[in-house]
């Protein structure tokens, strides 16, 4: 390329990035997710199993609270252990097979995918490792009497990282995009 037409490349920071950088950025959100994640399931179901179960942080809206999942999201699939530790492989794969060949990618969807892998990573170890059941508790209320399932840091994972691929999404349309004009 020339002179010229590098500088007429988007210089967005969200754009394209160097081999490099991807492993920099996906490996230690990937690792360091996963790491987080088996480390407040250990944490919490040790301190509160020796408690009562439960510890109020904000009264009425936020508790920590120990509860196992034998299903996948809201419960669904549950008791069918084989399939959901299957799915979670092949989701496994799949994530580092995108990752490792998709060589230009935006940063946010490097986030994603690390997010993704260690969320599925998390749930699989208890999957695989706990008989079956994913370890949850963080219990939140979100209307007078009325919480939403007990979920986990690697549940948070996976949402953020969908948040994430859709935002991606939208800023790819526009700001990585060259003008028809500028490419020559």
């Amino acid at each position: 390329m020339t002179e010229n037409s590098e500088s007429k490349k988007p210089s967005s920071d969200f754009c394209n990035l160097s081999c490099v950088s991807r492993h920099w950025i996906f490996w230690p959100i990937f690792l360091g997710g996963l790491a987080l994640d088996l480390w407040t399931k250990y944490a919490v179901f040790a301190w509160l199993g020796k408690a009562r179960g439960v510890y109020t942080v904000i009264d009425g809206f936020f508790q920590l609270q120990l509860a196992e999942n034998n299903g996948a999201a809201f419960g669904m699939a549950g008791g069918h252990r084989t399939i959901l530790v299957s799915v979670s492989v092949i989701a496994l794969i799949i994530i580092i097979f995108v990752f490792m060949f998709s060589l230009k990618e935006r940063k946010l969807f490097i986030v994603a995918l690390a997010l993704f892998a260690g969320g599925i990573s998390g749930n699989l170890y208890d999957r695989a490792f706990n008989g079956g059941l994913v370890r949850d508790f963080i219990d939140v209320v979100y209307w007078p009497g009325k919480h939403w399932p007990s979920f986990n840091i690697a549940d948070s994972m996976l949402c953020s990282a969908v948040g994430l691929l859709i935002i991606s999404s939208l800023l790819n349309r526009k700001s990585c995009q060259t003008p028809a004009h500028q490419q020559k």
